[in-house]
């Protein structure tokens, strides 16, 4: 108990901890509300870009890098202005996703010993990092090969035939690398979750190992759903969640190991008492 925070001086009501949750919720809020609108303003003037100009560029900068395309359009007047709004929003909600696990972690610290707030460090560190990893293998990895599928049902006219052309609307093109790079990043949280529930004792490395074909068919099975109906991006996300599965594996082992390891020595500490 000299490692836990003191029972006695530092408990809380169940109001004093509604309270420091809603202080910790309005945190992300402004944070939050202060992003989404800076990323309308235009520091140096009416024509200089924006953030969500400047990240509009980088998600569009692949397919404007293929030839088969050379602009993009949108038909509703208002679909200009709300393609911004989405912009700014996915702005917004990785910059604060930081903000969101630290909140929490100053949250739910407290009331944590010192051995399991070490404990939990490496995952709050991995978090936010597997999640930009799933991002940039989209942009980086899924999205060119992807572009090049989807291009290729392009056809050129001819006598008789109308020419088949791609000219994509900005809404759903950027609806779509929004929604890939969420579901490859939230995918590739996938250690962070099952090592903390082995090391919660929820899970074991023997079961995780037995229940690996469950795994690879639900991880096939969560890619057709979250991408594209194309198989290039299906496998892209359904082959990295099943070696995160097996690096899960491993790092329960070690955990367990560890413990194993802890508990023995904690056995004969009490043998060479008595």
């Amino acid at each position: 108990m000299a490692d836990a925070v003191d029972q006695s001086e530092g408990s809380m009501s169940l109001l004093d901890h509604l309270t420091e949750l809603r202080n910790r919720i309005g945190i992300v809020f402004i944070a939050f509300v202060v992003i989404f609108l800076g990323c309308f303003i235009r520091p140096f003037g009416s024509g200089s870009a924006n953030l969500a100009d400047l990240t509009y560029h980088w998600l569009q900068a692949p397919l404007a890098a293929r030839e088969e395309v050379s602009r993009m359009i949108f038909t509703g007047l208002h679909e200009g202005f709300f393609t911004q709004v989405k912009v700014a929003f996915f702005v917004s909600i990785c910059i604060t996703f930081p903000v969101i696990l630290l909140q929490i972690w100053r949250f739910v610290a407290p009331g944590l010993y010192k051995n399991e707030r070490r404990a939990i460090y490496p995952f709050l560190l991995a978090t936010p990092v597997l999640f930009a990893m799933g991002a940039l293998m989209v942009y980086y990895l899924v999205i060119p090969l992807a572009w090049g599928f989807f291009l290729s049902f392009e056809m050129q006219g001819a006598e008789g035939a109308l020419a088949i052309e791609v000219e994509p609307r900005i809404s759903e093109y950027l609806s779509l690398v929004m929604r890939l790079m969420f579901a490859f990043g939230v995918s590739f949280e996938l250690p962070v979750l099952l090592l903390l529930m082995v090391k919660a004792g929820l899970m074991t490395a023997e079961g995780l190992a037995e229940k690996r074909k469950y795994a690879i068919l639900l991880a096939f099975i969560a890619a057709a759903i979250l991408t594209p109906p194309d198989v290039i991006s299906q496998v892209l996300l359904a082959v990295p969640v099943i070696l995160l599965y097996e690096i899960s594996i491993i790092g329960a082992r070690m955990i367990q190991k560890k413990r194993e390891t802890a508990d023995d020595t904690a056995d004969d500490d009490k043998s060479n008492l008595t």
